[in-house]
């Protein structure tokens, strides 16, 4: 299968340390704020989306961003808490640099970072991401996770019981979603990028199809009422929002299942588009043109091409 050459583009734009920044590179870099409910609160930087949890216990994250905004994450915790703003625990929800790029500052400064078997795998190690010709180098051992899970923990932490559950092979495969049953708050990491096409990791783990199975079963979980917090996304999410997503996971995957069974070549699909209803969700880190590659690596086995 020929692949664009704009995927290389594409996860640089992403995963590099100037990506997604709404600020000139002589600014000083800011985290905006936003209260979720309970002890929770969304803080957004220039990398994936983090959340805080902030009580009687201290403070926990679930992701840290780019290393790059470590101080400004810091200084928006001191406000949040009224304290020194050092978390006691990060956890990692996948590998990705946009997410795990603050862990060193944390852990020189106590914390315990937690993720799945997987993601302490990949950072451990050199990986190459083939597909979107780029290669991710070892993490230092102060990125490391410390503890690490296969199929989910849970964490007393705030007054609140959080559950920590792996979904295999979507985004990566180490994917974690965060659920805090007594907010009704669920952080989806990477799973959810808000009306968008996601980036779909093929060469850790990564599949459009294993995507689609772990969007419905956290939409089987929530209700209406559940607030969710998207990996990329400008603001706080619903299940609207989440069934929204699916529907395009599904529908696009459809769409060029049935073109690559009539013969057509993805440079053919990708010339040819999604149409009008999935225009808008290429104009993120994820074009329309790269998003089709990923629906045709995700099928590559079931097609036999």
């Amino acid at each position: 299968m020929n692949r664009l050459s704009g995927l290389s583009l594409a996860v640089v734009l992403l995963l590099s340390p100037l990506a997604t920044s709404a600020q000139s590179v002589t600014d000083e870099p800011t985290v905006r704020i936003t209260p979720i409910q309970g002890s929770l609160y969304l803080l957004q930087g220039k990398g994936g989306n983090v959340v805080a949890s902030v009580g009687g216990d201290g403070i926990l994250l679930i992701d840290d961003d780019y290393a790059d905004y470590d101080k400004a994450y810091h200084k928006a915790l001191k406000t949040i808490s009224g304290s020194e703003g050092l978390p006691k625990f990060v956890i990692n929800t996948h590998w990705h640099g946009d997410h795990v790029g603050g862990n060193p500052f944390w852990t020189e400064r106590g914390a315990v970072i937690l993720a799945q078997d997987n993601v302490y795998e990949r950072m451990s190690g050199r990986q190459e991401m083939k597909f979107l010709d780029r290669v991710v180098e070892p993490s230092p051992k102060a990125a490391l996770p410390v503890v690490t899970y296969r199929d989910a923990m849970s964490l007393h932490f705030n007054d609140s019981t959080i559950l920590v559950e792996h979904y295999p092979g979507g985004h990566t495969d180490g994917d974690s979603v965060v659920f805090f049953p007594a907010d009704n708050v669920v952080h989806m990491g990477d799973l959810l990028f808000t009306d968008r096409f996601p980036l779909v990791d093929l060469d850790n783990g990564g599949n459009v199809l294993g995507l689609t199975t772990n969007v419905a079963a956290v939409l089987n979980r929530i209700d209406d009422k559940t607030v969710v917090v998207p990996g990329h996304g400008p603001t706080l999410a619903s299940k609207a929002d989440l069934q929204r997503f699916h529907q395009m996971l599904l529908a696009t995957t459809e769409l060029v299942k049935s073109r690559l069974g009539q013969g057509m070549s993805v440079e053919e699909i990708s010339q040819q588009g999604l149409g009008e209803q999935w225009q808008s969700w290429g104009e993120g880190f994820i074009n329309t043109g790269i998003w089709i590659n990923f629906i045709a690596g995700s099928l590559d086995p079931v097609m036999g091409r």
